[in-house]
């Protein structure tokens, strides 16, 4: 797999993967594993079914429905968008209806989970007594880098083989073998301003090989998309209490102390739950400060990071699993899923736990190795 890469692009990958976080649990695709790595159109489609088939396969055995019953499907994939569709794969392999509404999203980051479920939940808005099927993966092979910029190799460094698919419906038959309900989505995005907008690109090198370049910006741009995002979550959520506090610093900031700093409403008081993005433990870390969240709310996701590595907009549902395989969710149990994005975009969803959840340590993805976790985590002060 080196054998394309000079010897400073080696030491510098291995340098970002020495202090990831990650493990040596994480998964690559079969052809990434080969020397050379195949990155061919045949092998993107081959990875691309090797995720999807086996997922769409346990998802339909384990809710006892049809191809058939689904009305609705929702696949997110950023950075591979054959033609025909993912969608369309799917359709064709299951034989499903020709009147299924399907959806292929790409490009959209890592928050294209979060997307996925915003654009399914106003779907079944106008689709009553229906199934929704979301997915979400990345093929790998088909973003892999060969070159020598240092700002487009971080991405072969951090991402890992993932994938999840979430049934939704809004059938009143459905009643108690539902897990959570959605009570809201939330999406904000600043795209308009070239900086931020310049922080995470796919373009060519100047070889001519494609690759997405990460720029110095980046955790910048993330922190002010973030800091909107959550000041608008927060005002539909918070308790009056919060909201009230972080008025009053506005108002002192503008009028009596301008060096004063705006007080960041904290989510705990009204979030129990937090699967955050697992684009690398730098940002989990400044995440987590900006929000005031403890250890133990960051838990999920850097475990996550270092069992599976960052698996793009599928991550946040490993998350919940790791929460769920704890048995730490109880009903009535608000959950928050995160997702930050390429654009930049950050998108959330909250989610309302209707009944106990228990016995998950013995299902997957976690179930071979949950109780060797939560482990030591690396020094927050390494780079990443």
């Amino acid at each position: 797999m080196i054998e394309s890469f000079d010897s400073e692009s080696v030491e510098f990958m291995a340098k970002i993967l020495t202090s990831s976080g990650l493990s040596e649990e994480t998964n690559l695709p079969p052809a990434l594993q080969c020397i050379p790595p195949k990155t061919h159109q045949r092998e993107f489609i081959k990875e691309a079914e090797m995720v999807l088939f086996p997922l769409m396969d346990d998802l339909l055995s384990k809710a006892k429905l049809s191809p058939c019953d689904i009305d609705i499907l929702v696949i997110n994939c950023s950075g591979f968008c054959p033609s025909p569709s993912l969608s369309s794969i799917i359709v064709r392999k299951y034989s499903m209806r020709s009147d299924v509404k399907s959806y292929n999203l790409s490009g959209m980051g890592c928050s294209a989970g979060a997307i996925g479920i915003d654009l399914a939940q106003n779907l079944l808005k106008t689709n009553k007594n229906s199934y929704a099927i979301v997915l979400s993966t990345e093929i790998l092979s088909s973003g892999w880098y060969s070159g020598h910029e240092r700002s487009m190799l971080l991405l072969n460094c951090l991402f890992r083989m993932g994938s999840a698919a979430v049934l939704l419906t809004n059938k009143k038959e459905a009643g108690k073998s539902l897990k959570y309900r959605l009570l809201r989505t939330l999406r904000t995005q600043t795209a308009s301003e070239e900086k931020a907008y310049l922080t995470a690109i796919r373009e060519e090198d100047a070889s001519g090989k494609l690759g997405v370049t990460i720029t110095k910006g980046l955790l910048h741009a993330a922190g002010e998309i973030l800091r909107s995002h959550i000041t608008t979550l927060g005002s539909q959520i918070l308790p009056f209490t919060e909201k009230l506090r972080h008025v009053a610093s506005i108002v002192r900031k503008k009028f009596i102390d301008k060096s004063g700093e705006i007080y960041m409403p904290s989510l705990r008081t009204a979030i129990q739950h937090f699967c955050l993005p697992t684009s690398g433990r730098a940002l989990i870390r400044e995440i987590a400060k900006g929000l005031k969240l403890a250890e133990r709310d960051v838990e999920a996701s850097l475990m996550t990071l270092h069992r599976f590595g960052n698996q793009s907009s599928s991550s946040m549902w490993y998350e919940l699993a790791y929460i769920e395989a704890k048995e730490r969710i109880k009903k009535g149990d608000k959950v928050l899923m995160l997702g930050m994005g390429t654009g930049p975009k950050c998108s959330s969803s909250v989610w309302e736990c209707l009944r106990p959840i228990v016995g998950e340590s013995k299902k997957k993805p976690w179930s071979n190795c949950i109780h060797h976790y939560p482990i030591e985590a690396v020094s927050s002060n390494s780079p990443t």
